[in-house]
């Protein structure tokens, strides 16, 4: 590994190290909050034309960096390509989000693609990652990323997301081999995908499982747990070495020991538990990232910086990453973000 590579702050953190100021990015950082980034969506014409073109996906995967030097740039794209890259039709409906063809018997799971046919599909997105990695300074981490097997499932199933993923939750119920075959699928795909990213220059991957709450008992193991585990451990064989964070988003007690069950070198935690559980029970095992209430980045003013110091306060004797608890959202203030980071920078 390079000089450049092991100078860099969240590489550090990933590593184990306390670093004395936490590194900072935020989940869909590269977003509508942002003028920059609505203006370039209007140049691509649609969510999917933005995704699938490199030069306007390095563009607006570039734009936090200028406006606010974070450390880490994550890649420009959507949990959902993956499904389009298998086989199922995608789109999105404006103001309703993604749509996809459904995938909920025997004979439409044996009409997907196997895993290995992606690549086709998914190379602007390699080639994204390769102008990223030539184009971002020096100090800024390059993150890929992949949804998890059952956040996938769960739009696949049911054609676009819902509140409950119930009509995951009655698949897995009333034919589990064909629910079981679809996570396997997704589960393999999402290895290649994740290493091609890295092939392509991604120098950290990151898992998100945002439905994983809704997994309870042994469900969270089989299927939030296992996918996760075997995703990690194919991708460290492959790329030794690779730090690989995890957000089994509202897994709750499911966080304790999620580190060392999957190998995963980082747990990000959602808002819904304390700093101080999450330094308590998850910290404990390694780096952690979280995970400020997204809500601060709209109201601002004395309880965005009353928080972000306790976040950082309360993730102080271990390794941490600075993060929001869920993603940024549409009608945050970008000033809000400058306070949040000169706060935990201590300007």
């Amino acid at each position: 590994m390079t000089e450049a590579k092991t100078d860099k702050l969240i590489l550090r953190a990933l590593r184990g190290e306390v670093l004395p100021v936490p590194p900072v990015w935020m989940m869909r950082q590269a977003g509508r909050y942002l003028p920059e980034y609505r203006a370039t969506r209007a140049e691509a014409g649609d969510f999917l034309s933005l995704c699938y073109n490199p030069e306007l996906a390095t563009e607006v995967t570039l734009q936090p960096i200028r406006r606010y030097g974070f450390d880490a740039a994550i890649l420009f794209a959507d949990i959902l390509l993956i499904c389009q890259a298998l086989g199922a039709d995608l789109w999105f409906e404006t103001g309703e989000g993604p749509r996809l063809s459904t995938v909920t018997t025997g004979a439409e799971l044996a009409a997907l693609k196997p895993a290995s046919a992606i690549h086709d599909r998914l190379a602007p997105v390699y080639e994204t990652v390769r102008r990223l990695s030539r184009d971002l300074p020096r100090e800024t981490t390059l993150i890929g990323f992949a949804g998890a097997p059952w956040t996938v499932a769960t739009y696949m199933i049911a054609g676009r997301g819902t509140k409950d993923q119930g009509p995951a939750h009655a698949l897995k119920a009333a034919d589990r081999a064909t629910f079981q075959g679809l996570i396997d699928l997704i589960t393999e795909a999402t290895i290649d995908y994740l290493s091609e990213q890295v092939k392509a220059g991604a120098e950290v991957v990151k898992l998100f499982d945002s439905w994983a709450g809704s997994l309870k008992g042994d469900d969270f193991t089989d299927f939030a747990v296992k996918p996760a585990a075997r995703i990690i451990t194919e991708l460290k064989s492959r790329h030794p070495g690779l730090p690989i964070i995890a957000f089994p988003r509202e897994a709750g007690e499911g966080y304790i020991g999620f580190a060392r069950a999957t190998g995963a070198d980082c747990v990000a935690l959602d808002n819904s538990v304390t700093p101080e559980w999450g330094a308590a029970h998850v910290q404990v095992d390694g780096c952690v990232q979280g995970n400020l209430a997204p809500g601060h980045m709209v109201t601002g003013g004395e309880a965005l910086v009353r928080e972000t110091r306790h976040v950082v306060e309360a993730f102080r004797n271990g390794p941490h990453i600075f993060n929001l608890g869920h993603g940024i959202t549409p009608d945050a203030d970008p000033e809000n973000v400058r306070l949040m980071i000169d706060t935990i920078r201590g300007a």
